[in-house]
């Protein structure tokens, strides 16, 4: 090890801390990262944005899965939409990349008012948006189950992507029922996007699940773990009596879990922005407010139905004060690299041993 690979596995590890804070105190999120950090072997951010690094070039196309409607609103949520635009947001600069987003109906209102905000023209059509720069495309995908392997099929022949990430995108269990928190049945409200991820995989796309429970798309990779130590999650615990539990079947070659889905997409963004050198590449707290005020607006919910502009039950201060502590890391390392008293700390501290 030596000062750069040290850097990056403390920007990496502050990151992963920043994205896994626990305000509620009842420790999903420290459960679902033990299980998740145990498979990656590094910073779980890290580990993403290097997947990303490694498979995406200028005029691929990246897909993004993301929408969950919730009970009683039927309306989508605020996680997992405004990840998925920020993410956009930082393929096109980082890669020059074409983002094609695809959700439920629920978020195309949300999707037309915040692409403005990301400086992306926005095409109903992968063609349309491949054909101009600064562009990202929307695809909605079905409910019905029996349009979904047709609806796949429509979308791989615009192209086939290098990667797809899933964002807070419902997953069906192995009995094909989707569940919400508490493992009540969801399953006529979700689109079903599992057979378009699988079907990437299958012809060797890149796949990464970002999630916070367990329930979402591409986090069976931690089956074992989530039946184990996730309520509702094991077969036969859920409240619908399908006697599958809530635990997401479909496995994602790259899990990030958080405490909130954005959350993990934001320290994965921060983290390809330390690792290209380039912070314009993370979003700013005052992107990410207005962002999360327009959600609101376009009648995407906070978890308790309300058009608060929150996710997940924390406000815009939560939200935006993890963000800007995530910059913070990212410039002052950045920044330090180059500070020549430092490299004498680095130097002794790797002599010592304890990070070999």
């Amino acid at each position: 090890m030596n000062q750069e690979t040290l850097t990056e596995w403390n920007v990496g590890q502050n990151l992963d801390d920043l994205m896994n804070l626990d305000p509620r105190g009842y420790g999903v999120c420290r459960i679902l990262y033990d299980g998740s950090r145990k498979l990656a072997g590094e910073p779980l951010t890290m580990h993403a944005a290097k997947k990303l690094m490694e498979t995406v070039r200028e005029g691929d196309e990246v897909l993004i899965l993301t929408g969950f409607v919730l009970t009683p609103s039927l309306c989508a949520e605020t996680d997992g939409i405004i990840g998925a635009m920020l993410l956009a947001r930082a393929l096109e600069k980082a890669f020059r990349a074409v983002p094609v987003l695809v959700c439920p109906e629920e978020n195309v209102p949300a999707v037309k008012a915040i692409a403005p905000l990301t400086g992306l023209h926005l095409y109903e059509s992968v063609e349309e948006a491949k054909r101009f720069p600064f562009s990202m495309a929307f695809l909605t995908f079905p409910k019905e189950a029996e349009k979904a392997a047709g609806r796949a099929d429509e979308i791989i022949a615009q192209g086939l992507p290098s990667a797809v990430v899933s964002i807070e995108a419902p997953g069906a269990n192995a009995k094909g029922f989707y569940h919400n928190a508490v493992g009540k049945d969801v399953t006529p409200l979700e689109a079903k996007a599992d057979i378009l991820f699988e079907k990437l995989q299958q012809k060797g796309v890149a796949t990464i699940s970002i999630g916070d429970l367990g329930n979402e798309l591409g986090l069976g990779t931690l089956g074992d773990h989530l039946n184990r130590y996730i309520p509702y999650a094991a077969p036969g615990s859920c409240s619908c009596g399908c006697g599958g539990g809530l635990a997401a079947a479909t496995r994602a070659g790259t899990v990030l879990t958080a405490t909130v889905s954005n959350w993990g997409c934001d320290g994965m963004i921060a983290a390809l922005a330390f690792l290209m050198k380039n912070p314009e590449i993370l979003h700013d707290g005052e992107l990410l407010g207005e962002t999360i005020k327009t959600a609101s607006r376009c009648g995407m919910v906070n978890m308790d139905g309300s058009l608060t502009p929150a996710v997940d039950g924390f406000g815009l201060k939560m939200n935006v004060l993890i963000l800007e502590l995530m910059r913070e890391c990212v410039t002052y390392a950045l920044d330090y690299a180059g500070y020549e008293p430092g490299k004498t700390w680095f130097r002794k501290v790797l002599e010592l041993g304890f990070f070999q």
